[in-house]
């Protein structure tokens, strides 16, 4: 089953490009964000590859004026994983590691775009994450994250809105593995234990510098993959592993409010992250949508678009559990403080301790 990746000299196995093991939940994802200094502006695309299930989906959103847009995609790729359009949305790489372009044509949407996203330093590895639930692997995979500069101009309903990369900032990554994709498990573990994932991701930016924060909870609060970075923009990064973070929750709600992260144990660096909004949907990018879930099968070729009115969006209900909220952030380094902004990350389902939650979804006091 050879296909055009075959001509490029990236195998790893003895198998042709189109074969990626034998695990019918691999898959390999772009993801992108970006906002204006002011949050007035925050968009996000998703694209995802599913080589054993043999399905390329997409998705494009703006959030503006208090309404998030929703553009999705999906088809059936014939096993040709380098052709990266789908329906109207397209994910070109115009220089590996530095600099990707995203397009979205006319559609069914009042939106269209021609972005260019130009990164701000080398891209940083993730440490691998591995989970099972019980005996069976619930996810395996890696991620590169890298943050940089928005150019070229989205369209929303006839008016411009031209981009600049010193003035609108966002972050994209790529991650790779085996992830819980397509149609439900026929027969999900029998352990009866309760759903729990804690998860948190801030990627920002300051003016001379970038910082990411990220952890992996357990229901007790133990960190099973957590990792910090400053990177000083044409300098060395530093990573940081022995992280302490504290959060505080809005009332009735499992929105974070703040988090203060002490990233180096001497205290020489911190780091302080303030919600702000406004808070993007990320099932507007197929996450935990029951209809455009990552890796379903919705034929030949599937568009389809939809609106979520922010102030209507209740925090109980799943299509609104997974968000990224707008924030600003402090970074302080040996007493000196930078302030910039950012995203905050959020998924927060089951119990974790620390945070007083026991059950499925009950929410901060």
């Amino acid at each position: 089953m050879l296909t055009k990746g075959d001509d490029y000299p990236l195998h790893q196995t003895p198998e042709p490009m189109a074969v990626s093991g034998a695990d019918r939940n691999f898959y390999d994802r772009y993801f992108f964000n970006g906002y204006s200094a002011d949050g007035s502006i925050f968009f996000a695309a998703a694209m995802g590859i599913y080589p054993q299930l043999d399905i390329i989906d997409a998705s494009f959103c703006l959030l503006i004026d208090g309404v998030q847009h929703n553009i999705r995609a999906s088809r059936r790729m014939g096993s040709e994983r380098l052709d990266m359009t789908v329906g109207p949305i397209r994910v070109e790489i115009v220089e590996a590691l530095a600099q990707l372009r995203l397009t979205i044509a006319d559609n069914d949407s009042p939106i269209t775009a021609d972005i260019l996203f130009t990164a701000r330093h080398a891209p940083i590895e993730e440490p691998r994450f591995t989970r099972r639930n019980g005996p069976r692997m619930f996810m395996d995979y890696t991620r590169m994250t890298q943050n940089g500069g928005w150019s070229g101009t989205i369209t929303h309903d006839g008016t411009d809105h031209a981009l600049s990369s010193d003035t609108h900032f966002g972050t994209r990554d790529r991650s790779w593995g085996i992830r819980p994709i397509g149609a439900p498990e026929s027969q999900p573990p029998p352990s009866g234990t309760l759903p729990q994932f804690y998860w948190l991701w801030a990627p920002l930016n300051f003016s001379d510098r970038v910082s990411f924060f990220h952890t992996n909870d357990d229901g007790d609060g133990e960190g099973w993959n957590r990792r910090g970075v400053i990177d000083t923009i044409g300098g060395d990064a530093i990573e940081y592993d022995r992280i302490d973070y504290t959060v505080s929750y809005t009332s009735g709600t499992r929105r974070v409010a703040r988090l203060d992260a002490m990233l180096a144990p001497d205290g020489s660096a911190s780091l302080t992250i303030e919600p702000v909004g406004p808070d993007f949907h990320m099932s507007g990018l197929g996450y935990m949508h029951p209809v455009w879930g990552h890796g379903l099968d919705h034929g030949g070729l599937e568009t389809a678009y939809d609106t979520i009115e922010a102030a209507a969006a209740a925090p109980h209900e799943q299509l609104h559990w997974h968000i990224q909220a707008f924030s600003r952030a402090t970074l302080t380094i040996n007493g000196t403080a930078h302030q910039g902004h950012g995203v905050l990350e959020q998924a927060i389902v089951g119990p974790h301790a620390p945070s007083g939650f026991s059950e499925l979804l009950d929410m901060a006091d």
